[in-house]
């Protein structure tokens, strides 16, 4: 019966965290933490990881069917995400994560404000969306997204999708190219966390098969909603998380 309200609990997850391109960790980890499936945050958080990259993976399927991912912006934000995984997961095993938390959660508020107000980060300046984005900008928004992501167990789609925004995408494309970058870096951050013992396959499996399930309807809802109302959604999830970093950071 826990296996299958795992999954259940997965295709909701992969549902909201595809239609607002995030991984779900930030759905998974307190799941697992709160019904005590999983004995530590970095179980939950390696746990969750797996669950993640099935989303990714499922997500950018249904995202490529309707031509929404931004690929010259995404490539080059994937080598740093990749680096920033291993750097985070590596950093879960060995230095309390409170004050990191604290941090990531106050910088998150910021996005999470602007995007409630019904506009873009990118709305604050000048010029139009890009096509593209330099190497150093794309290593640097992958290195912190890669770090929260292994670090935190959350995808860093809450850090990658008001990047993206910031960038010059709208909403939907940014969703789409986060789940995208999240598929190489997840996979990265999932490996380490594995090889380190802190992966409950038992539990990871029944709930990328929901993710993978619900990661299909996130994308059809995503392109139907008016953009407005899609920010405005995903700035209540990115307010949920950064307040639950913040409360995890003063703990």
């Amino acid at each position: 019966m826990t296996y299958i309200l795992l999954a259940l609990a997965g295709v909701g997850v992969g549902a909201i965290g595809s239609m607002l391109g995030i991984g779900g960790g930030m759905f998974m980890v307190p799941l697992l933490l709160l019904t005590g499936l999983a004995p530590t945050s970095q179980v939950a958080v390696g746990t969750s990881s797996a669950a993640v990259v099935a989303n990714g993976v499922s997500s950018t399927v249904a995202y490529l069917r309707r031509g929404a991912t931004n690929w010259r912006v995404g490539l080059p934000v994937i080598p740093g995400a990749i680096a920033g995984a291993w750097l985070g997961q590596w950093i879960s095993g060995r230095v309390d994560s409170g004050t990191l938390a604290l941090g990531f959660g106050i910088f998150l508020l910021y996005p999470a404000v602007i995007l409630l107000l019904g506009k873009q980060p990118k709305d604050l300046f000048r010029g139009r969306g890009r096509s593209g984005i330099s190497l150093v900008a794309g290593l640097g928004i992958g290195l912190v997204a890669g770090t929260a992501g292994g670090l935190f167990g959350i995808g860093g789609g809450v850090i990658l999708v008001p990047a993206l925004t910031l960038l010059g995408l709208d909403i939907v494309p940014a969703a789409a190219t986060s789940l995208f970058v999240m598929i190489p870096s997840s996979g990265v951050a999932t490996v380490g966390h594995a090889l380190a013992g802190r992966t409950r396959w038992d539990l990871a499996l029944p709930l990328a098969a929901g993710v993978i399930l619900g990661s299909q309807l996130g994308p059809m809802i995503a392109t139907r909603l008016p953009a407005r109302w899609l920010r405005r959604l995903f700035a209540l999830v990115l307010t949920y998380s950064a307040i639950q970093m913040i409360l995890s950071g003063l703990s």
